[in-house]
């Protein structure tokens, strides 16, 4: 092989990779901490930013696919800083510039392409010294995406654009995003419900998964609020979809008000509540261990009446026996009903005899390939009533899952279908003290064994319990504001700390950094805007008289005709 032709014998440099394109050469760096990059002198600094992709010719067949993870400013010696030269003088300035003083990158190579090999790798070893740095051209950066809507994926969903140009639209694979739990994180204000409604319209439109959405804040369903009060339309309102998506309520005077025409209003029955039912509301309302150990021992003893026999307004002769025989203390049977009291006493769709069993319904539309949004109304600014609703729903519905995914194992059935839990405020469900008692965690760890997964929204991603971080697939990251939340978006991800950099300088809207299962390598979008255009995808417009599956005049709490969901 001729030196001579290094490195330009196997990766000619493209057209489009003039001088203005060349950055500069390697010097330096490792596998862990990224590659040191010294700029040439001609190189404009300011017009490079975090986040931008560059290709690295390798001395044989490779090329490399890194990111820029930092920017800085380097000298020779410190007698330059110290004391730095009049550079009124053009001649000198320039002598100076890319001599004594320079700019340096700190790339994090992620990808390496090998001639005769189109699909890009993992990368296992680093560029040599003096190694050529190019910007990657949109051509390059293409390539990367291409794997995630090529033969081999049905399902490729677009996100947004990439930051440097915005005709290059990056795509990320709708099967693998689903495969494994995924994580939406930001700090209030950062658009992401904005972000999360069209995903999940594309995971429903093209048939990907079932979606279960505890809708905290009214905005899934009927009526997304937008900027300055402006209504945007929920996953109901999108005609290519509306008659796969049910939207149930909580409170059904907040829908009548908001005109979201839900299914029925759900119902819960007291009799069907269980000790781990409320054992996941251990920290919001500060049960004890004690306490919540005595919710087991009320259940034991008086079966289905034990949650009546704990709310009632006093202490009748089979709870006496109780602080007789020292099975629980008159403190702690006291303190559970006032915690218990505040909360149940006051959420109206808990009753003794619901019409009929109003989650069976659900994962009756769950199991057939229906998505199901749950509008909390009133109760989505009750922190403990949707944790409740959330652990009690989705309980039963992994039950149901494991129940179908083992009798298909044996021959017995069908796989369930697919199915995506939507939770808001996640990390009370899955913080370190609380995940262990949730299903939430145990979804997170058993990943896709069930074909169950989650889909996580959360602006305090450190309150997360680490080894339930280490399991989520795929992270879309917004804006965060706090050091804590920007180190943990990194748990369980292998050199991932370099990416600091590139998280903490997002724009506070539309910028959000990719990384995990669904992507090739870490990239930093400009997300798509929920606009006309975006809705138009979903077959927008439609008339909010439109009828679907269901019919309009249909009355709150009425059941479907189709007696195979009840």
């Amino acid at each position: 092989m001729s030196d001579a032709a290094f490195p330009e014998l196997h990766f000619p440099l493209d057209p489009a990779h003039n001088r203005a394109e060349k950055l500069g050469i390697v010097v330096g760096g490792s596998l862990a901490g990224g590659l040191e990059v010294k700029l040439d002198r001609d190189t404009i600094i300011e017009g490079l930013a975090v986040g931008s992709y560059v290709t690295i010719t390798g001395q044989t067949t490779r090329k490399f696919i890194g990111l820029i993870t930092d920017i800085a400013l380097d000298a020779v010696d410190d007698t330059v800083r110290k004391s730095p030269p009049n550079l009124d003088n053009a001649l000198l300035a320039k002598i100076y510039r890319g001599g004594a003083v320079y700019g340096t990158l700190r790339v994090q190579p992620h990808l390496v392409l090998e001639t005769g090999n189109a699909e890009p790798r993992p990368v296992k070893t680093v560029p040599a010294h003096f190694a050529l740095v190019c910007r990657a051209t949109p051509a390059e950066v293409q390539a990367i995406f291409a794997s995630q809507q090529g033969e081999d994926t049905a399902h490729p969903y677009t996100i947004g654009s990439s930051l440097e140009d915005e005709k290059l639209k990056i795509n990320i694979n709708l099967d693998r995003l689903t495969e494994r739990s995924t994580a939406v994180f930001g700090r209030s204000g950062t658009g992401k419900t904005f972000l999360t409604l069209p995903l999940l319209a594309s995971v429903i439109q093209q048939k990907v998964a079932s979606a279960l959405i505890f809708d905290m804040h009214n905005d899934y369903g009927t009526t997304l609020k937008g900027d300055k009060n402006k209504k945007l339309p929920g996953l109901k309102k999108l005609a290519s979809i509306s008659n796969r998506v049910i939207v149930v309520t909580l409170d059904e005077q907040s829908a009548l008000a908001r005109k979201s025409q839900p299914e029925f209003a759900l119902k819960i029955s007291f009799d069907k509540i269980e000790p781990e039912d409320l054992e996941s509301l251990k920290a919001v309302l500060s049960l004890s261990d004690v306490q919540a150990n005595a919710l087991y021992l009320l259940k034991n003893k008086f079966k289905a009446d034990w949650l009546q026999k704990l709310m009632a307004d006093e202490a009748d002769d089979d709870i006496r026996a109780l602080f007789d025989g020292n099975k629980v203390t008159e403190s702690t049977y006291f303190a559970i009903q006032r915690k218990l009291g505040r909360l149940l006493h006051k959420l109206e769709f808990l009753t003794e005899n619901p019409a009929q069993n109003f989650v069976e319904r659900i994962i009756g539309y769950l199991t057939r390939g229906d998505s199901v949004v749950i509008e909390f109304g009133r109760y989505g600014n009750d922190l403990p009533a949707y944790v409740f609703v959330a652990n009690y729903i989705t309980r039963r519905i992994h039950a149901r899952y494991v129940e179908m995914k083992e009798s298909a194992e044996g021959g017995g059935g069908a796989e369930p279908h697919k199915l995506v839990i939507v939770i808001e405020e996640a990390h009370k469900f899955l913080e370190p003290a609380v995940a262990e008692h949730t299903i939430f965690g145990t979804i997170a760890r058993e990943l896709r064994k069930y074909n169950v997964t989650l889909l996580i929204v959360d602006q305090r991603p450190s309150q997360i319990d680490s080894e339930v971080m280490s399991q989520i697939g795929t992270r879309i990251t917004c804006a965060l504001s706090d050091e804590k939340d920007i180190a943990a978006v990194f748990t369980g991800i292998s050199g991932a700390q370099t990416l600091k950099h590139v998280l903490a300088s997002l724009d506070s809207k539309q910028q959000a950094l990719l990384m995990g299962h669904a992507v090739p390598m870490p990239v930093v979008v400009r997300t798509a805007s929920y606009d006309e255009a975006k809705q138009s995808e979903y077959d927008l417009p439609i008339s909010a008289n439109t009828s679907s599956s269901v019919s309009n005049n249909r009355k709150l709490g009425r059941s479907d005709d189709d007696d195979s969901l009840i």
